[in-house]
């Protein structure tokens, strides 16, 4: 038994000391609340994402990521469009019209939370937060929001996964005992800043910011301890209008993790190109990892779904039938008939 336990611990130990600990979002720039919590309550409407991931397809313990955001906004009024608070007949809402009229955001407060689930082999990975923001106009068309989050993450064995254990999850090896020596609870803790604008944005942020050693095992024999250390994220985007009903907008963000990536970090580059306020398009490439093509559709203006495929140009991509995400938006109490966020992405 104990020597279970400790090849486990090693096993996971190897794990968070060599790979990006948190999990990977490929339709991120559709929901940057997920990485950084200033954006909570940034729209005029409640906005709710449901997202599951499914990590390199057809490999036994591969990544499978699922988790819910809801934020809102407090106190926030932004002026209606027309009277009637929907689109005028034959004018894009993104258009050029739209954005000539674009104001800072009005002093205001945003709440919301984040559950996140996270299967990688045996090892499961539950995050439960809360956030908080407030944005305000620094001057008439930019708004800065400062935020942060803070929760629990539950990191612990997953003995009804068959990537270690067989297919027989009811092992006495791998049950009981075990299962809850594998099972630790640390805090969690984020932060971001956020600057935007009618074509623009700039944000920073930090997650698992405060550093924490995760051992799973008491034994002064055993001598390699894990550590969650802290993921920061740095994006900025741009807005163009390539025609009235066209826009463009490109989009990078790097990630730093310690240990994680070839001198540390990882780079993503975004295009995305929407069409008026209802389709949009868009492809990506990771550093040191792959490509992805994206899809989505807005449902009038209270449902949007988007769909990604991402494959690898590694060494993986001789096992892997690639990375499928899906993404399903819900707007909730919209007053002013937005079918798509005002704010650039």
């Amino acid at each position: 038994m104990k020597k279970i336990l400790l090849l486990l611990a090693v096993m996971y130990g190897c794990y968070i000391a060599s790979a990006q600990q948190r999990a990977h979002y490929t339709q991120y720039i559709l929901n940057n609340y997920i990485l950084n919590p200033a954006l909570t309550g940034i729209e005029n409407y409640t906005d709710i994402k449901i997202s599951a991931r499914d990590q390199w397809t057809g490999m036994s313990g591969a990544p499978r990521t699922a988790y819910v955001t809801v934020h809102t906004p407090l106190g926030k009024n932004d002026t209606r469009t027309t009277a009637t608070s929907f689109e005028i007949p034959g004018e894009n809402p993104r258009g050029s019209s739209y954005w000539e009229s674009y104001n800072a955001a009005e002093p205001h407060h945003g709440v919301g939370m984040s559950i996140i689930n996270d299967r990688t082999g045996n090892f499961n990975r539950f995050t439960a937060t809360v956030s908080y923001a407030y944005h305000l106009g620094i001057t008439a068309r930019t708004s800065l929001a400062a935020g942060f989050a803070g929760g629990i993450t539950s990191v612990g064995l997953n003995t009804n996964g068959k990537a270690f254990f067989g297919s027989d999850p009811a092992d006495p090896a791998v049950g009981g005992a075990v299962a809850r020596e594998l099972r630790k609870i640390k805090p969690d803790f984020s932060a971001g800043l956020w600057l935007y604008s009618a074509d623009y944005f700039v944000g920073l942020s930090a997650q698992q910011l405060v550093p924490q050693k995760l051992a799973f095992v008491d034994d002064a024999t055993f001598k390699t301890t894990g550590k969650l250390v802290p993921h920061l994220f740095l994006s900025a985007g741009y807005r163009f209008l390539l025609n009235e009903d066209i826009n463009a907008l490109p989009s990078v963000m790097v990630k730093y993790v310690s240990g994680a990536f070839k001198h540390d970090y990882q780079a993503e580059i975004n295009v995305k190109l929407q069409y008026r306020d209802l389709l949009w398009a868009g492809g990506s490439y990771r550093q040191f990892d792959g490509y992805a093509a994206m899809l989505g559709l807005n449902v009038a203006n209270t449902v949007n779904v988007g769909y990604a495929y991402d494959f690898t140009k590694t060494d993986l991509r001789t096992y892997s039938k690639g990375t499928h995400e899906l993404m399903i938006g819900f707007i909730i109490g919209n007053r002013y008939g937005d079918t798509c966020p005002r704010n650039v992405w």
